[in-house]
């Protein structure tokens, strides 16, 4: 699908500081690339957690997204936004993931979407909400999960997730839709 520019928004600020940093890295400024980094570094980890369920496999998506940023960087134009850029990156990388895996991705354990800033104090009923949660989360098809986490776990706005997705507003809305009554029913334990 071919990018349009997109309109200046809220976000302005983040956006700019965002290009600042980009050209900085083209210009090989040595503190550039780690402000970058520390920048996206636990978003994207975020995403790809919430779409992988498991801590290596999206430290590895993570990992594998930065790598690929910084050799395509040269390519990023400045006219869009930096941060929908690399998000698509991620929830493409963590696509592929599922795809190499061939299989239904599980939970290993609690620790998996604990890491994220899971429930705190030990409180065993809050552990097993998110548990559930999770689990249902992974049962959801890789599409109608990452729309699910770009809009709940993220609180991107729809026009975010489509350019995020690079899919129409119109389609974000209808994917949500269905992921959301998926995602219902999987805390229900109805069958999708």
């Amino acid at each position: 699908m071919k990018e349009t520019p997109l309109a200046t928004d809220g976000q302005d600020g983040q956006d700019n500081q965002d290009r600042a940093l980009v050209k900085r890295c083209l210009e090989n400024e040595p503190d550039a690339a780690p402000a970058l980094v520390d920048r996206y570094q636990q978003r994207l980890f975020n995403v790809a957690l919430r779409m992988l369920g498991n801590v290596q496999d999206a430290e590895d998506v993570t990992q594998t997204v930065f790598l690929n940023a910084f050799r395509k960087l040269r390519t990023f134009d400045p006219r869009f936004k930096f941060f929908s850029w690399i998000y698509r990156m991620a929830v493409n990388e963590s696509l592929n993931q599922l795809k190499r895996r061939k299989q239904t991705v599980t939970l290993g354990d609690d620790s998996d979407l604990m890491a994220s800033g899971g429930a705190a104090g030990g409180a065993d009923h809050i552990a097993e909400a998110e548990d559930h949660v999770g689990k249902a989360l992974q049962s959801l098809k890789p599409d109608d999960r990452a729309v699910v986490v770009l809009k709940h776990f993220m609180s991107f706005s729809y026009q975010e997730i489509a350019e995020v997705l690079g899919v129409p507003v119109q389609t974000v809305k209808s994917r949500l839709f269905t992921a959301r009554e998926r995602l219902r029913a999987a805390l229900d334990g109805g069958v999708q």
